[in-house]
């Protein structure tokens, strides 16, 4: 397990570099060195929907249990204020809205939306068992086209989602979109190591083990578990989400690398 001191010492690291000047500005590979991921609205709703009863199980085993430490950085460096709502979309079993719940203030409305309803059928009775769900409204919708009025909600994150919307940019978008003026977007997102040979191991087990693993524990029809390395080796990361980001109107956007850039953490405000 990854220690606080241990991504404390990085963060201060990163923030003493601009942006701009880190070597974590894009892991897209080069046009045509792979093929594109299908990442259709009908595969993966039905790919999650076949995996949604092993999901946490998976997603805690896979990563050593460090994916909570991940969602508690984000409620940390991203946290709710008062009592305006929260949105956290694609939530599927719901752990960053339960994290929220947990972690922000009291009262603090909490919608959790996600177009797969087997994920929200667990997240559902996870909320229940622990009292939550008088404080958290389970949606069912496309965070494409989000059924909700511009300009509502304080706070809107993502957490390990955003990469599965066909069009990264709609999904943004529509963050920017629902989130208040002066209120914050947050994408917490796989992403990988750029140093050596921290990246080298990491992609070695990453494509090789991970998968594997995955497939024989989850048993997807849908290959979930060869999809998710594609997914984000195929994915935006570091400088050049943030200038999607930028693209939607968000400003101050920021990018924290986590556990040696396993995952990485990026927080933007709507102007006020």
């Amino acid at each position: 397990m990854i220690t606080d001191q241990q991504d404390s010492a990085g963060e201060k690291n990163a923030e003493k570099v601009p942006a701009a000047a880190d070597d974590a500005g894009s892991a897209q590979p080069a046009a045509g060195t792979e093929e594109q991921v299908d990442k259709s609205e009908t595969r993966v709703r039905r790919m999650f929907g076949q995996i949604a009863g092993r999901y946490d199980f998976l997603n805690h085993f896979l990563s050593l249990n460090i994916d909570h430490y991940w969602r508690r950085k984000a409620v940390k460096h991203a946290p709710p204020v008062g009592t305006e709502p929260v949105l956290d979309v694609c939530t599927g079993t719901g752990d960053l809205a339960l994290a929220y719940y947990k972690r922000g203030p009291d009262g603090l409305p909490i919608v959790a939306s996600d177009f797969c309803p087997e994920m929200l059928d667990i997240g559902r009775e996870k909320g229940k068992r622990i009292g939550a769900n008088e404080r958290i409204t389970w949606v069912e919708a496309d965070s494409q086209a989000l059924p909700f009025p511009s300009d509502e909600f304080q706070l809107v994150s993502v957490a390990f989602g955003l990469r599965n919307v066909t069009d990264t940019m709609a999904g943004l978008r529509e963050m920017a979109r629902v989130c208040k003026p002066g209120g914050q977007v947050v994408v917490l997102e796989f992403s990988m190591p750029q140093r050596q040979p921290i990246r080298g191991i990491y992609s070695w087990y990453f494509r090789h083990v991970l998968p594997r693993l995955g497939q024989l524990l989850s048993g997807s029809r849908e290959g979930a578990y060869n999809y998710l390395p594609q997914s984000v080796g195929q994915f935006p990361q570091g400088e050049t989400l943030c200038d999607m980001m930028r693209e939607t109107g968000l400003e101050d956007v920021t990018f924290r690398p986590m556990t040696f850039g396993v995952a990485t953490l990026y927080v933007g405000r709507k102007p006020a």
